[in-house]
């Protein structure tokens, strides 16, 4: 893993971070200023669907229940990736959370936030397991930000719940395996994750390699970055990281 820190380092940022564990070994196998607190962007959607995702475990809520007054985001892609749903106005509660993660739709965020209750009682029920995320309407506010320790928690609770109860946890999964990216050598269904990218931020909280058996879960975020509208450099040391990620899991896979 020394590889993927060294690589972590090279971005041009003091606020940068990344963790990364092993479903294998059931272990944090390598961190890096796992303390700092980043922007989240789009990635507060994850957080959003673990608090439904909590209310229906307790029979608050159901997937079933109905959203009304749906929109969708203009400049989002949920016409190419849910083109039979475009014109709806009604979903039902685990379409919206799934098509607002594969989607980074904020209108469906908020469409979903006001069915339960309004941003003030998610980000209550949010503080009940994790004190140091707070999620916002606008992905741009600066108010929208998570501690990088406490997200990765957020993306390991989920993974181990969808493994313990899938039907609870299925609309959240939907949502991160659409978003399958093309990585290098990286087979696509081995890159399973939520981006959130900012003009002087980003981050990416996935999975990597088979989901079924023994993936890597990781957490990597950066604040603070040059400009990334003319500057890629900093986008490009992410990618390269998690190409190391993948090298790591296949090193994983081999050992016996």
């Amino acid at each position: 893993m020394k590889k993927i820190i060294e690589k972590v380092k090279e971005i041009d940022s003091n606020d940068v971070g990344i963790i990364v564990f092993s479903h294998k070994k059931q272990s944090i196998i390598s961190s890096y200023n796992e303390d700092i607190t980043v922007p989240l962007a789009s990635s507060a959607m994850l957080a959003l669907g673990f608090c439904v995702a909590k209310w229906v475990e307790e029979t608050l809520l159901s997937w079933d229940d109905k959203v009304d007054n749906i929109t969708f985001h203009p400049k989002e892609d949920s016409k190419e990736k849910y083109p039979h749903l475009q014109q709806r106005t009604t979903l039902a509660l685990r379409d919206a959370v799934e098509v607002m993660i594969a989607c980074h739709d904020s209108f469906l965020a908020n469409s979903v936030v006001q069915f339960c209750g309004g941003w003030d009682k998610i980000n209550n029920q949010l503080k009940l397991y994790f004190s140091h995320i707070n999620i916002t309407n606008n992905p741009r506010d600066s108010e929208n930000t998570g501690q990088l320790k406490q997200m990765f928690e957020l993306l390991h609770s989920i993974f181990q719940g969808y493994k313990a109860t899938p039907d609870l946890w299925i609309p959240i999964i939907n949502g991160l395996v659409r978003q399958q990216a093309s990585i290098g050598e990286i087979p696509e269904h081995y890159v399973n994750h939520m981006t959130g990218g900012l003009k002087n931020l980003v981050i990416d909280i996935g999975i990597i390699g088979e989901f079924s058996q023994n993936p890597l879960l990781y957490v990597l975020g950066a604040n603070n970055l040059p400009d990334r509208s003319n500057n890629q450099i900093a986008d490009n040391k992410i990618i390269e990281a998690i190409i190391y990620l993948y090298e790591e899991y296949k090193n994983q896979e081999t050992v016996t």
